[in-house]
């Protein structure tokens, strides 16, 4: 119960939380909880837009969807932190990885909320490819906001005179765009996350052609007839 907790206090109090990033308190354990509440939220998630399928697609989607988050992550964040310490940055490893999940959490909670719809949508609706866009915009959606809420909370944390440095603010919006770049690539690598209809259930498909975005063109034109 503490893990929610701690991120109902990022919710509520961002503020004070960020305040206690930068001054390096109980780091360690804000880690912990934030990954454990994030991941269980992505797991409700991850089930929900797998049941489409079936019930081992539900499965494999609840552990694979808090993987996705987190392994997009771990790629991306050494790059923000090296680059960072370069133009003159005094955060350490382990605030930047909290910030980092502050943004990871932030999305879990929103995936989380928008739930309910999702299922909602799942039920009365029978359309593979409107459920897999309904999903795509509503993972947009969470993830701009998440990136958007970590962008502003390490111009707090990095203070008004070294953020403004023209180099690195240009780092960080381009980090965010990168961030996003490897998460949607990444999810193309890992699917299934819906299951196909009429296809067997996989754990991933054995190839990995295309890209991300050509898909969802691919779809728009499918559902509008184009």
């Amino acid at each position: 119960m503490k893990h929610f907790t701690v991120l109902i206090r990022l919710l509520r109090d961002r503020k004070n939380f960020l305040d206690e990033i930068s001054h390096d308190v109980k780091l360690e354990s804000k880690i912990l909880s934030l990954l454990v509440a994030s991941s269980l939220f992505f797991a409700v998630y991850g089930a929900i837009i797998g049941a489409s399928s079936s019930w081992l697609q539900m499965l494999s989607s609840a552990i694979k969807l808090p993987a996705l988050y987190l392994v997009t992550l771990i790629i991306c964040l050494p790059t923000l932190y090296f680059f960072d310490i370069l133009f003159g940055s005094q955060l350490n490893f382990r605030q930047y990885t909290v910030m980092a999940l502050t943004s990871v959490s932030t999305i879990s909670v929103l995936l989380f909320s928008f739930a309910p719809i999702v299922l909602f949508f799942l039920i009365s609706v029978q359309g593979y490819d409107f459920f897999l866009l309904l999903n795509v915009a509503v993972m947009a959606l969470t993830g701009f906001v998440g990136v958007k809420l970590f962008y502003k909370g390490m111009r707090i944390i990095v203070g008004p005179d070294a953020i403004e440095q023209q180099l690195r603010n240009r780092l960080l919006k381009g980090w965010v765009v990168l961030y996003g770049l490897v998460g949607s690539q990444l999810g193309w690598t890992l699917r299934p996350f819906f299951g196909a209809p009429n296809e067997p259930f996989q754990i991933f498909r054995p190839e990995i052609e295309g890209n991300f975005y050509a898909q969802v063109f691919i779809l728009i034109r499918s559902l509008f007839g184009l």
